[in-house]
């Protein structure tokens, strides 16, 4: 990689570095690997998302699609239409809640193209762990919607909609692989004996070999398949247990979200066999899990099986799955972009139709990117709403 930090990026990566050897020395050695990954994303002030560095954008390591284009946010209202009037049928206040609202521009496009129609958004409130993305979401936001608020803690009970774009990938994951003909844990230990000078030594970590998987965490096709040792994975136990803390609060509405992943048919197939855990750093994609923690994004693909079976165990029904791009398409992007944007200026068209290309294209994020759809309580069925109207994706 030809980008270095610099010294004192550095040196708060080491800070963090020694942070977590000392939770590797007081388990005897070794950690698993979503602790590591909890540790380098989440450490108050030293995690890659809980210290002050921007992450999204330009001059960060990678772009969501709302920052992209504002026409992705309009035309997730679309989505959102036939629910809004089912709510208020009911006599029902409008609330959106959104989970990691990274620079906050999926709710301002959202809100922005609500007004535009006429809906009043009783409330749009915000769960994000990253203190200064906070800060950056708030500054943006406050002064234009004084109904967004910011939580700390998921609501006991609510109705209405529930955002999460680019959520799932950021959760801390299991790592195993098959030895032995026996799947075991991939766990985190260090290079290195620690020095008897911890500050003078630079310190580096490597993956071990831990305990026996229980045989239920394994998906049904881990089980099936023959596998060839060596062969690593990901198991995401968090990305199933929010799925089940949201049917839990959930009373009436839908659960809508988008990121990056495969059907478990192309997730755990055979050419697949390091997984999908990866970094990003200023704009190029890192291989080792352990390039300079706190300063490196780290994610892995979403099994979209995997939650599609647990949302529906867990009492909500599938509404939609599909590409992005197709998701996209069907729930009008086109029509906004020609609605809201003159075709013959080409110099302000022009961009527009750029950014909505890189939204759609199978080699940008049109493929990869999947978005998927539940609902409890409401009168929809999979492929009622727009977005998921074309014939659905296979899971």
């Amino acid at each position: 990689m030809d980008i270095n930090p610099s010294n004192e990026e550095a040196s708060h990566s080491q800070t963090l570095a020694r942070l977590i050897q000392q939770e590797i020395q007081a388990q005897n050695g070794q950690i698993s690997f979503a602790k590591y990954m909890e540790m380098a994303l989440y450490a108050p002030g030293l995690g890659y998302y809980a210290a002050g560095k921007h992450k999204l954008g330009s001059q960060g390591d990678f772009t969501t699609a709302p920052e992209i284009s504002p026409l992705f946010g309009a035309t997730i209202v679309q989505t959102l239409l036939p629910i809004i009037e089912h709510l208020q049928k009911l006599n029902q206040a409008v609330q959106i809640l959104e989970f990691g609202a990274g620079t906050g521009a999926l709710a301002e496009s959202i809100l922005t193209e609500l007004e535009r129609q006429g809906i009043a958004v009783h409330s749009y409130s915000i769960l994000d762990l990253s203190a200064d993305l906070i800060e950056r979401q708030q500054s943006r936001l406050s002064p234009q919607f004084d109904q967004v608020t910011w939580i700390n803690q998921l609501p006991k009970n609510f109705t209405g909609i529930i955002l999460a774009n680019e959520v799932l990938d950021a959760m801390p994951i299991e790592l195993i692989t098959y030895q032995n003909q026996q799947w075991v844990f991939k766990d985190v230990a260090l290079t290195t004996e620690s020095s008897e000078d911890a500050s003078e030594a630079t310190i580096g970590f490597r993956h071990c070999l831990g305990k026996e998987v229980p045989q239920a965490m394994l998906p049904e096709c881990l089980q099936q398949q023959s596998i060839e040792n060596g062969y690593t994975t990901e198991i995401n136990i968090n990305a199933k247990a929010w799925i089940n803390s949201i049917s839990e609060i959930l009373d009436m509405g839908i659960v809508l979200t988008i990121d990056y992943g495969f059907p478990e048919h192309e997730y755990y197939h055979s050419q697949r066999n390091q997984g999908t855990v990866m970094g990003h750093y200023a704009h190029h994609a890192v291989q080792d899990p352990f390039f300079y923690p706190g300063l490196c994004d780290l994610t892995a693909h979403v099994d979209w099986t995997s939650m599609a079976k647990t949302g529906i165990s867990s009492g909500l029904s599938l509404l939609g799955y599909t590409s992005q791009a197709a998701y996209l398409l069907d729930a009008g992007i086109g029509s906004l972009l020609m609605e809201k944007v003159d075709p013959s200026n080409v110099t302000e068209f022009m961009p527009h139709s750029n950014a909505i290309q890189k939204l759609l294209s199978e080699a940008e994020m049109g493929e990869l990117f999947k978005v998927m759809c539940f609902g409890k309580s409401v009168p929809f069925e999979e492929g009622d709403l727009p977005g998921f109207r074309s014939r659905p994706r296979p899971l």
